[in-house]
């Protein structure tokens, strides 16, 4: 069966620039760096130049101009884009990483948008995901618009798309709030993600699976199809109707976590448009983000950095 393309949404775009540093960071200090990136980005972004890598089709809606260079750069970079009305310039996130793999993020604000931006931006988004496999909305929200537009824009799209949702802070909590009426088919939270929305605390998420596996149990048992929490080194857990189950990250030299999340959440996808159980799709979503945080900068794996064979899937219940 042909399927459809993945569609996201960067409704939040940012031009990507990262900073490797010789040594540990030194405020104050003169820093002669060793190399320094750029390239168009956003958490949507990233997933779908994770998708052309893979041999998915994809198509990007997010803010901007037909002819900004941000379009241009993903244009030439195989990924098909629809654009919306932007308020103003793509914002720019600059990323310091350390040679130990420590990484330091200054992410800018963006543009403050109003009622008709997200209008153009929903619609936008709607016509499009009614020809796509899976719809995903990631990344943080734009200035002015509300913490509900997620939550709203989950309800529009059931009965068109399948929904993945990525996001923190208040359009969390606002989609959270609303389940089950706002429930998407896949969440996708880190650890304080998680723990922000269910009253837990996030350091005992990211080091037991069994008590993070409960707390995404609350989350699906209030109408969300599936959970896959992502816990750091400790790989991520899934949770759906079905089961939990807990895969550690395998044994890796970390570089860069920036997009190693996007890069988890396209390994499940990818796995589910193969027709793969749970657990191998639990399986594939840390493959794809351990080699993600091996790669420098917001580097997105391609088939040959991965090895889901190396990764070790256990049930939890």
């Amino acid at each position: 069966m042909t399927r459809g393309p993945i569609v996201t949404l960067t409704a939040n775009p940012s031009f990507d620039r990262t900073v490797a540093l010789p040594g540990p960071l030194e405020r104050g200090a003169v820093v002669r760096v060793e190399a320094m990136t750029s390239q168009a980005g956003g958490k949507g972004v990233n997933i779908s130049r994770a998708a052309v890598g893979a041999g998915l089709t994809t198509v990007a809606v997010l803010p901007a101009l037909p002819d900004d260079p941000f379009v241009r750069e993903l244009e030439v970079a195989g990924i098909d884009c629809r654009t919306a009305r932007p308020a103003g310039a793509v914002r720019v996130n600059l990323t310091l990483t350390e040679p130990d793999g420590t990484t330091t993020k200054l992410n800018g604000p963006g543009a403050a948008v109003d009622a008709e931006h997200l209008d153009d931006l929903a619609r936008t988004l709607v016509e499009t995901a009614a020809g796509g496999s899976w719809t995903v909305l990631a990344g943080s929200l734009p200035p002015g618009a509300p913490a509900t537009f997620y939550a709203d824009l989950v309800a529009r799209l059931r009965g068109v798309s399948r929904v993945a949702v990525d996001t923190s802070e208040g359009a969390l909590a606002a989609l959270v709030d609303r389940l089950p009426g706002s429930a998407p088919d896949l969440l996708k939270p880190n650890a304080e993600e998680l723990a922000s929305v269910t009253g837990t605390d996030p350091a005992q998420l990211e080091t037991e699976p069994e008590v993070a596996a409960k707390a995404a149990r609350t989350l699906v048992d209030r109408g969300v199809n599936s959970v896959l929490a992502t816990l750091g080194a400790r790989g991520a857990v899934l949770v759906d109707a079905d089961g939990a189950w807990h895969a550690p990250a395998p044994p890796a030299t970390v570089v860069s976590t920036v997009g190693a999340g996007d890069c988890t959440l396209f390994g499940y996808l990818l796995a589910e448009q193969r027709g793969l159980p749970a657990p191998d799709r639990l399986a594939l979503a840390v493959a794809y983000g351990s080699a993600a945080a091996g790669l420098p900068g917001t580097t997105i794996p391609g088939p040959d950095d991965l090895h889901p064979e190396r990764v070790a899937v256990q049930a939890l219940d």
